[in-house]
Order: C-alpha cells, then sequence, then structure tokens
C-alpha cells in the first residue's frame, strides 16, 4: 500500500494539475497517473522545475495485447532526491497499428537510452527523441520480440553481417536476441536451450551444480 507521503503527493498533485488524472490501474507502492499526450511533456516540466523531480529511473512499454482498445502504454518512473518520493507517468499511444507518444528526453537527458530500448523491444516511437534508433538489435531487424504476438521460439531470420559470414568460413546461426526467450522443451532444462547456460565445465576447472 501507499505510504501517507505518497497519498498526500498524490492528492496533492491531481489538485495542482486538473489535467492529469490518478492511474485507472492503480498503483500499490506509489503515486501514479494517467497523462494525455498532448500536456505530458507540460507536466513532466513541471515535476522537474516545480516539484523536485530531478532523475528519472526507468521506462516500460506494456503491450495490453492485440485485441485491447488501447494496445500500448508507456510509464516513466521518477524520482524526488529530497523528498526520496517516486511517481510513475503512464502515457496511452492513440494508434495500436503505429503506437506513439511524446519523448521526454528533453525534460530528463536520462530518457535517451530507455526510451530507445522500449522503441526497439516494443515498437513504440518517441516523438521529438534526438536518436530513435534500435539500441539492441540491428536497423533491419524486422520484428519487435517483446510483443505479445511474437513467438516464444524465435523467428529466424539471416545474420545482417554477410560480411562476418564470409571471413569465419563458417554458418553463422542467428543472432541469439532473434531466437528469445529460450525456451526449455518438456523433459529438458533451460541450460540446454539456452547457450549462456550451456555447461563450460572443461574451461572452468570444476563442476556445475
Amino acid at each position: 500500500m501507499m505510504t501517507e507521503k505518497d497519498l498526500e503527493l498524490q492528492n496533492a498533485l491531481l489538485a495542482k494539475y486538473d489535467y492529469v488524472k490518478a492511474r485507472s490501474v492503480r498503483s500499490a507502492d506509489h503515486a501514479s497517473f494517467d497523462v494525455p499526450a498532448d500536456r505530458l511533456v507540460e507536466f513532466a516540466t513541471q515535476l522537474r522545475d516545480v516539484e523536485g523531480f530531478a532523475a528519472v529511473q526507468d521506462c516500460e512499454a506494456i503491450d495490453w495485447g492485440v485485441g485491447a482498445g488501447t494496445r500500448f502504454s508507456v510509464i516513466w518512473h521518477i524520482c524526488n532526491h529530497t523528498t526520496h518520493l517516486y511517481i510513475r507517468l503512464c502515457c496511452d499511444a492513440a494508434d495500436n497499428e503505429h503506437p506513439s507518444v511524446p519523448s521526454l528526453c528533453g525534460v530528463w537527458s536520462g530518457c535517451n537510452w530507455i526510451e530507445r530500448e522500449q522503441f526497439d523491444l516494443m515498437g513504440v516511437n518517441f516523438v521529438g527523441h534526438p536518436d530513435m534508433r534500435r539500441i539492441m538489435m540491428w536497423d533491419e531487424y524486422p520484428y519487435h520480440p517483446l510483443r505479445k504476438d511474437f513467438p516464444l521460439a524465435g523467428v529466424d531470420v539471416p545474420y545482417y553481417d554477410e560480411d562476418t559470414v564470409a571471413q569465419a568460413s563458417i554458418k553463422v546461426q542467428p543472432a541469439p536476441q532473434n531466437g528469445g526467450p529460450f525456451v526449455a522443451t518438456a523433459g529438458t532444462t533451460k541450460r540446454s536451450s539456452e547457450p549462456c547456460g550451456l555447461d563450460q565445465e572443461w574451461t572452468e576447472g570444476h563442476r556445475k551444480n
């Protein structure tokens, strides 16, 4: 449950900024707000300049599912280093096919890489971001691996770097990212299906538990 301080903060901000609402999906521990896209940057700027929320801690996108009325939402986690209070800002993407929300990089520079991660893995575009490129997958990769309609077994695509294939003179397997998350089949363990979990006892000098 939220503490009295968190509840006081939430109520104070709701009274002061009448264009935001308490999140319909209530946060159990910290104040959280649903913010309309056209007021998001304005509200974030007020939080930084007036309310003392100087730092962003994280950013995440939510895929509510293919059949959802609003499929994608983005949440930023913001911190006040003086009061040690946290809040969450949630903004829905209006377009399910080409989801986009405003970038908060101009308010908190720390949003840069974490917004790029959500662009890469969830396919949400952050309008106004200074460098909206993929950060994990290669630029030409056609999928967004953390969406709910992305198959658990992954999608087999050719490795992007043909020069590596030619110079190594061996068959290069698709990059591990496009095969994940790795799921153990019935009767096996995750170690047998995930490359980084393979038994390396011969180099480590001791048996694994």
